[in-house]
């Protein structure tokens, strides 16, 4: 425990425990750093994970509001009330799809909860058509993170955890 953390609890205020971001997709756990682009597998964007999905909706993985929904339906960005920014890429190379396989459900500027349904996916499409359908979730602000916990394993959309950020 920091001095802060000390602090706090001697005041009766309760530490931070970070802003919990639930699985976008159902699916298996995937080390960014085993995703089959640089981009995201030398964290150019950032920090997180990926998830092997066997889900067909992606859901927004914490409450916030939707930033940016791509023009192809394929990716989304985020904002947490805490400050926590995150991006959710679907597969890798799949903008070339032109946003088949895609519909999206949620808006830019949408105020959602976790678990809101934000694009569903026609996932045996995809599986044919994309290059990976591993599924990046990234944390773009990683200068303003102090901690970032990631799971491993099994992960259901909206439910199960999947990163821990406490931010600066």
């Amino acid at each position: 425990m920091g001095l802060f953390d000390s602090l706090k609890k001697s005041m009766g205020l309760a530490a931070d425990q970070g802003t919990v971001i639930k699985a976008p997709l159902t699916g298996e756990v995937v080390p960014i750093e085993e995703v089959p682009d640089p981009v995201f597998a030398d964290k150019v964007v950032g920090d997180g994970i990926a998830i092997n999905p066997t889900g067909k909706v992606m859901v927004a993985p914490c409450d916030g509001e939707i930033g940016k929904i791509f023009e192809t339906n394929h990716a989304f960005s985020m904002e947490t009330p805490t400050g926590v920014e995150l991006f959710v890429h679907f597969g890798i190379d799949t903008v070339e799809l032109k946003g088949e396989g895609f519909k999206r459900i949620a808006s830019e500027g949408q105020q959602v909860k976790a678990g809101d349904p934000v694009i569903e996916v026609d996932l045996d499409f995809l599986k044919e058509k994309a290059k990976s359908i591993i599924t990046p979730v990234v944390i773009s602000n990683m200068d303003d993170v102090a901690s970032l916990e990631k799971s491993s394993g099994s992960v259901v959309e909206g439910s199960d955890d999947l990163l821990v950020v406490k931010m600066k």
